[in-house]
């Protein structure tokens, strides 16, 4: 591990009513006494009781570069457990610029993407778990992203996997104690309480597993596909829910080419919506591309609104999308509710099997049924983070699934009467998988990629 100081801008680089610029590392306190000056130039800011912020000016010699805030923390009791200073100035391109690069000139050097939280990681003020989720509150998308982020940042991931690995290390020491001293640890006596602690694990990590569609839905959002005949009022649709007029709409069937995409908030959750070409037979080529590429989305989507246009009678071209959405979660959507309506609706009900909803896109009629529609498909109730803990990082959910294999293997050796060496392999391996959740079990590459996706000063 680097344990040079280190120091970098910690907000946007633009012009705002203030920047920081953000020190740490041993010498934090050594380079700011060499470039900061208090208004009565007698203040040493190494010497002042930590956690507290002075009022002065940064100087590179005798020119004064700006007048500035600055807090001092001491170590331990920081963000890194290092000695940090963060310096508040006025919030000009130039002028933060110019300080930093007086930081560096005087013993600092700049820090690399991340590297703020990967110290507190090394350090042990966070495990891995919690340092992922300081990166998802950065891109939090949505209310729900962002409390879900919060509660793994207080430990919830960190608590739950903890818990499940203290059970699995302790049936590995009692195995290994009894492999080693037969005489007086009977193993056949553990058998059955192996069986139960394995049982236990087991449900244990199907239960944080079963949050993880949630999960996915919390911090992506859901991959939404309008999809329809041409004409059927599709891009109307989009146009409705993002507010603002995005797609082209006009009375000529095939006005959308390629897909659009767009992101809503709905209720708290993110709509990621993709707005596709009109499905239908045709000879021209590039409409033909347009065709198959909203086939593949809708193929791909986590939800289909399929729209109808309930003024004209269904055709074959309905009924082939009909078939596409058959085993896809979607919502069918009969469309231009003002006109006069020619379509049996409990035909299309009995033909999709789906959730049929009458709009006027044009009107806005019963979008608001459409939008609470969408969420009790996908959010079961209100969701909650005090108690519950939702798995929302890929890496996190593989690292579950495969440790869950492994304990499934302990059960089966157990019932098979396999030798306990088996027993000792396999609970090793899923306390291994849990630990690269929350960084006891990773290696620095995996490491260092995790925080070169942060962004510079966190």
């Amino acid at each position: 591990m680097k344990t040079d100081t280190i120091a970098a801008i910690a907000t946007a680089l633009s012009n705002a009513g203030l920047s920081i610029v953000r020190i740490s590392g041993d010498e934090a306190f050594d380079i700011i006494d060499r470039i900061y000056v208090s208004k009565n130039g007698k203040k040493v800011l190494s010497k002042q009781p930590s956690h507290t912020i002075h009022y002065g000016f940064i100087k590179d010699g005798e020119e004064v570069i700006d007048e500035v805030m600055v807090s001092i923390m001491k170590a331990p009791a920081t963000y890194t457990k290092e000695n940090v200073v963060e310096i508040n100035c006025h919030g000009g391109v130039i002028v933060t610029k110019k300080i930093l690069q007086t930081i560096i000139k005087y013993g600092a050097r700049i820090a690399e993407p991340g590297e703020f939280t990967k110290r507190a990681f090394l350090n042990g003020r966070i495990d891995l778990s919690q340092a992922e989720a300081v990166i998802d509150i950065i891109h939090a998308k949505s209310e729900y992203a962002l409390s879900s982020s919060l509660s793994q940042l207080k430990g919830s991931v960190l608590e739950k996997v903890k818990e499940i690995r203290d059970s699995v290390i302790y049936d590995i020491a009692y195995i290994e104690a009894a492999l080693d001293d037969p005489e007086h640890i009977i193993i056949e006596e553990y058998t059955d309480e192996l069986t139960t602690h394995v049982k236990t694990t087991i449900a244990s990590i199907e239960n944080l597993l079963a949050t993880a569609d949630n999960g996915k839905i919390i911090s992506e959002g859901i991959k939404t596909a309008i999809v329809g005949k041409p004409n059927a009022g599709k891009s109307s649709l989009l146009n409705n829910l993002v507010g603002e007029d995005r797609a082209i709409v006009t009375d000529i069937a095939g006005t959308t080419r390629d897909t659009l995409e767009e992101t809503i908030q709905l209720h708290g959750v993110v709509l990621n919506i993709i707005d596709t070409a009109g499905i239908r037979n045709t000879e021209d080529v590039v409409e033909k591309i347009g065709v198959d590429r909203a086939k593949k989305v809708a193929n791909n989507a986590d939800l289909v609104l399929y729209v109808i246009d309930g003024s004209r009678e269904l055709d074959k071209n309905d009924y082939e999308i009909m078939e596409l959405i058959k085993d896809r979660k979607a919502i069918v959507l009969v469309n231009k509710s003002d006109l006069n309506q020619v379509v049996d609706i409990d035909e299309i009900k009995k033909l999709t099997n789906k959730e049929v909803i009458i709009i006027s896109a044009k009107n806005n009629t019963n979008i608001e049924t459409l939008e609470k529609t969408v969420e009790s498909m996908f959010i079961n109730g209100k969701l909650s983070f005090n108690d519950e803990v939702y798995i929302t990082n890929v890496r996190h959910k593989t690292a579950l699934e495969e440790s869950l294999v492994s304990a499934k293997q302990v059960l089966y050796s157990i019932e098979s009467g396999m030798p306990e060496d088996f027993y000792t392999i396999d609970l090793m391996n899923a306390y291994a998988r849990l630990g690269e959740i929350i960084g006891e079990e990773v290696g620095e590459d995996l490491v260092n990629t995790i925080f070169q996706k942060f962004c510079m000063g966190k």
